[in-house]
């Protein structure tokens, strides 16, 4: 909590002080940066947190949730990630390229790009779609 409040305030202050690109704007948490150098991808210490910040607010079983009320993908446990959407699934384990899940986090998937609304630039971090794309070329397990 400590570290997310020193990161949070270091934000805050290079934002004011425009110092930061607008495509640097979002400092990779959650231990992204550990993850893309050592072995396993853990869903629950670095896919779900990313997952809770930044896709549970639209992705969940609820009246004013956008996103599940459009596509029926609820984020909000790694079942209903592997369950997909009412039109199929989003996720193939082991295969990044082909899933649904990585594809809409660039842009690739029929020029539909999620998160919806999340900054100038429109994407996650760098950091952070590098991770969930290794999450599920590692097999997508529920680990």
């Amino acid at each position: 909590m400590r570290i997310r409040i020193m990161i949070g305030g270091a934000l805050m202050a290079a934002l004011s002080l425009n110092v930061l690109a607008e495509d640097q704007a979002l400092t990779p948490a959650h231990n992204a940066l550990n993850v893309l150098q050592s072995g396993e991808v853990s869903f629950s210490r670095d896919v779900m947190p990313i997952i809770q910040d930044y896709c549970v607010s639209c992705h969940n079983p609820s009246p004013t949730a956008k996103g599940y009320a459009k596509s029926g993908l609820d984020l909000t446990s790694y079942e209903g990630l592997m369950k997909g959407t009412k039109f199929g699934k989003v996720v193939v384990p082991g295969d990044s390229q082909a899933s649904t899940f990585t594809k809409l986090l660039t842009g690739t998937n029929k020029g539909l790009k999620m998160p919806m609304g999340l900054n100038a630039s429109g994407t996650l971090d760098r950091q952070y779609i590098l991770t969930l794309r290794k999450w599920v070329k590692q097999g997508a397990k529920n680990n």
